[in-house]
């Protein structure tokens, strides 16, 4: 009865926390909220200036006394009140959309095989940015159920969702993850690869907003058509400002140690997974989900390796928040997808 009540007079929200960018699926409404997750902070006041793109806009451009940060590092809370504060505002935007009076329930999607501490505290933010229930699922689980992968069937299926800190690369079946592998090697490690080569090769120092232009304009992971863009930056000899051209090879050649990383990674994971599901895997092939899956070339550099079919989702980028829409519709079919350190949910 109680449950009937509050779908009256609460929303349901889903958040895909995620350490480049954070959305928020409003349910009824679909993905209403779609921001990066930095958030301006002026130090001498302790007060929040700037969440979303307001705030990235700001990054590597304050004065002294204001910081513009990145609550999240890795997939992981790196500072809890600016966490706090952020999900405040996002929950607090996305309820105004649907205006109900009671305190929202929450879904949070986190990276897979995160710690007992991690997830307390993407919890204990939630619940006091003002949720009044709070419920987590790991990433490529909400991911698979995003882009509907069949996870209920005794089939295997495998996704790896590659986000912005890291990457989780899962197999599941029946409704849970039978191997999981979570790699630090995602789409900020590119950034900081491209930024590290540009100071090694060409002696100049950019800024990580500038890497990440170079990366989505020209970055590729197999060669193709050739490219070509302009970078500035700090001469490291001079200490002036210049300008140096940039190709498509030069890009490549400065992630390629990341990209070995990752398709080793996949082998592990691949390593271990019983063989029938192995088998279910070569026959259905391998899913790509999260920005990194827009990287051009990067389905089918690992489909040449791995020699298993790599599929891109359509709009990766949003199929962990479309996960956590479909959970909220049937939270109770889907509890067992859920993770510990969360509200009990009413027996079925």
């Amino acid at each position: 009865m109680f449950d009937k009540i509050y779908k009256l007079i609460s929303n349901d929200i889903g958040i895909d926390l995620g350490t480049s960018n954070t959305l928020v699926y409003l349910k009824g409404h679909g993905i209403v909220i779609n921001e990066p997750s930095v958030v301006a902070v002026n130090i001498k006041t302790n007060q929040i200036l700037a969440v979303g793109e307001k705030a990235k806009d700001m990054l590597g451009r304050t004065p002294g006394h204001i910081k513009a940060v990145r609550p999240l590092v890795d997939g992981v809370i790196s500072d809890f009140e600016v966490t706090e504060e952020m999900l405040s505002y996002l929950i607090n935007k996305a309820d105004k959309m649907s205006k109900k009076f009671a305190r929202p329930r929450v879904l949070v999607g986190v990276p897979s095989g995160t710690t007992n501490v991690e997830t307390r505290a993407v919890y204990d933010a939630a619940r006091s940015a003002g949720a009044r229930e709070v419920f987590l699922v790991e990433e490529p689980m909400a991911a698979a159920i995003g882009i509907r992968l069949p996870i209920k069937d005794p089939v295997g299926s495998m996704i790896i969702d590659i986000g912005g800190g890291t990457t989780d690369i899962a197999v599941i079946s029946l409704g849970g993850i039978v191997k999981s592998k979570n790699l630090k090697i995602a789409g900020d490690k590119l950034n900081n690869d491209i930024i590290t080569y540009m100071r090694d090769e060409f002696k100049i120092l950019i800024g990580e907003t500038t890497a990440e232009m170079v990366k989505i304009v020209i970055g590729s992971a197999l060669p193709g058509e050739y490219m070509e863009t302009e970078v500035r930056g700090r001469d490291l000899l001079t200490g002036l400002p210049r300008e140096v051209v940039v190709t498509d090879s030069d890009i490549r050649e400065a992630f390629s140690v990341s990209i070995r990383e990752l398709v080793e990674g996949v082998k592990d994971v691949l390593e271990t997974t019983p063989p029938e599901i192995l088998s279910d895997i070569m026959h259905k092939g391998i899913t790509l989900s999260g920005g990194g899956a827009l990287l051009p070339g990067l389905g089918e550099f690992l489909q040449n390796i791995l020699k298993i079919p790599v599929y891109v989702i359509d709009d990766p980028l949003s199929a962990v928040a479309r996960g956590t829409g479909i959970i909220l519709d049937d939270l109770r079919s889907y509890s067992e997808v859920l993770i510990g350190n969360q509200d009990e949910l009413p027996p079925r």
